[in-house]
């Protein structure tokens, strides 16, 4: 009788399947550890982009006021473009110096035309801060080749700070501009 029953191995013993049951659940243990571990360098990612975000948003200028042109000193072009920017409300500072103005008009692309700043509320830091006013006056056609806009014709400035949103304004010069004549363009 014992010489049957050592010879009978059709079934699992208590041990074998012990270390099979083992064997899956450290596999799954494996598995697991590696899936957690690349949800949370996922959430860490996004958490990152999400402040990066919010810190570009945050970080832009708007326009305070009328934006003016001045005529050049023949009637029919305009020299130069006038217009304000502050902070946005719970923006952090913006660095003027390190911002680029480019300006387009239909026959035109000027990638970094001249400007100048003046701050006209606030520290003279060319950093716009909370409450600060800084007026920017871009000089049209300064550079050789580049006409200068006339009646009627659309110009587009765009001020592109280091970090944030950038600030777009499209106007239409008017149907008439006299000569040294400042005007609100729209």
């Amino acid at each position: 009788m014992w010489k049957n029953f050592s010879k009978d191995d059709k079934a699992f013993t208590g041990l074998e399947a012990a270390i099979v049951l083992i064997a899956f659940v450290v596999v799954a243990a494996v598995f697991s550890y590696v899936m957690l571990g690349a949800g949370f360098y996922t959430t860490q990612k996004s958490q990152e982009v999400v402040h990066t975000g919010v810190q570009q948003a945050s970080s832009s200028v708007a326009v305070a006021g009328d934006v003016v042109i001045r005529g050049h000193t023949t009637a029919g072009s305009a020299t130069n473009v006038t217009f304000y920017v502050t902070n946005t409300a719970g923006g952090s500072p913006v660095d003027l110096s390190k911002s680029m103005l480019t300006y387009t008009d239909s026959n035109d692309f000027v990638a970094n035309c001249t400007w100048e700043t003046e701050c006209t509320l606030g520290d003279d830091d060319n950093l716009v801060e909370k409450g600060e006013k800084y007026q920017i006056t871009a000089t049209l056609g300064s550079t050789s080749g580049v006409s200068l806009p006339t009646v009627n014709e659309q110009i587009k400035l765009e001020l592109k700070p280091p970090d944030g949103a950038v600030l777009v304004l499209q106007r239409t010069m008017p149907p008439e501009l006299g000569a040294n004549e400042y005007q609100t363009v729209y």
